[in-house]
């Protein structure tokens, strides 16, 4: 999920357990829920490094335990370096009243927090890199979901509102404000994701128990469309055809399996085979979820290509990847290489 919502949802969390947050509460569940996303860095340096590293490097379990050390760690420093610097009346420097085994739990929460939302959007995670390289996801909200930021944007924002309007009558400021909200805006955000996983769960099983045109589904995939829970976009692998079909459960919309778009696999042949082999298109298959190859002749040379069809021709954001490799004649690899799909088209 996109940086903002993490950061909005941090900053719930905080208003939600105000009474019990240490110092610097705030600003710890804020850093260390935003922190894993330094990865998307690796966006710069091209295709190739952001397969490699966004939502892997960063967002291990690994990764984790160092941020949570090194977060708490650092606002303990500045808490103690603070607090030295003033004395007792004799010189003697002021003890530190910092819990540092609090401000870790509390970057625990905020790193789990970050972790937890990106299991069940977009991609997924690699939370056991780099000691093995598999995706966790649920594909049960979008990268850029508009109800999760609109609940927090309200939850957050209406106590600002209603204290200016309390200020203006003259009513008395509590501590205490911003506290139920932000609470709600995570129970509503909870029950979200749970009615989301529910309707998930119902759209896989109605792709799995459908023929399409007559061809028996060998894996099939669900994905979200951020606008409206009741609409999901489904992948069918078949042995010969990836078919695509929108499932919705809005009223007066009947699923059906023949209105699907059909993409037929390639042929076998030894072009195919070469451009499969390369180290290009095996990191890939390691990342794609429903791999569709493409092969097209170019006067003296070949152009092999691989996508994954969970992302929509459309999707222009950096996850949707491709792998383009050019062979020449014998087979031989001219080049291989990762592209953002968006400026491979």
């Amino acid at each position: 999920m996109e940086p903002v919502t993490h950061a909005l949802a941090s900053l719930a969390l905080a208003r939600a357990g105000k009474k019990h947050l240490p110092r610097f509460g705030t600003a710890m569940l804020i850093v260390a829920g935003v922190a894993p996303d330094l990865d998307y860095a690796s966006y710069f340096g091209g295709a190739a490094w952001f397969l490699r590293f966004d939502r892997t490097l960063l967002h291990s379990l690994l990764a984790s335990i160092v941020f949570i050390g090194v977060i708490g760690g650092a606002f303990y420093f500045v808490s103690a370096t603070r607090d030295g610097r003033g004395d007792s009346g004799g010189g003697t420097p002021v003890r530190s009243k910092f819990p540092l085994g609090a401000a870790l739990i509390v970057c625990m929460i905020g790193v789990a927090g970050h972790l937890l939302l990106d299991v069940v959007s977009g991609v997924g995670v690699q939370l056991l890199w780099p000691f093995r390289e598999r995706w966790f996801a649920f594909d049960l909200v979008d990268n850029f979901d508009i109800w999760i930021l609109a609940f927090l944007s309200v939850g957050l924002l209406l106590p600002m509102l209603t204290g200016l309007v309390s200020e203006e009558i003259g009513e008395r400021k509590t501590s205490g404000r911003g506290r139920a909200s932000a609470i709600a805006a995570l129970v509503l955000i909870v029950a979200y994701v749970g009615i989301r996983g529910f309707l998930h769960s119902r759209a896989v099983d109605l792709l799995q128990s459908s023929d399409y045109h007559g061809r028996v589904p060998l894996a099939a995939g669900a994905f979200p469309k951020s606008m409206s829970p009741l609409e999901w976009r489904g992948v069918v692998s078949t042995d010969n055809t990836i078919e695509e079909v929108q499932v919705s459960f809005a009223g007066g919309h009947e699923f059906d399996p023949e209105h699907s778009y059909t993409q037929y696999k390639p042929d076998d042949s030894p072009v195919l085979q070469a451009g499969e082999q390369t180290d290009a298109a095996q990191r890939f298959l390691e990342y794609a979820r429903f791999p569709v190859a493409s092969v097209v002749g170019m006067g003296d040379r070949n152009r092999f290509e691989l996508r994954d069809e969970r992302f929509d021709t459309n999707d222009s954001g950096p996850a949707n990847t491709l792998v383009r490799v050019e062979i020449g004649g014998g087979q031989q690899v001219l080049s291989e290489e990762f592209l953002f799909a968006s400026s491979g088209r």
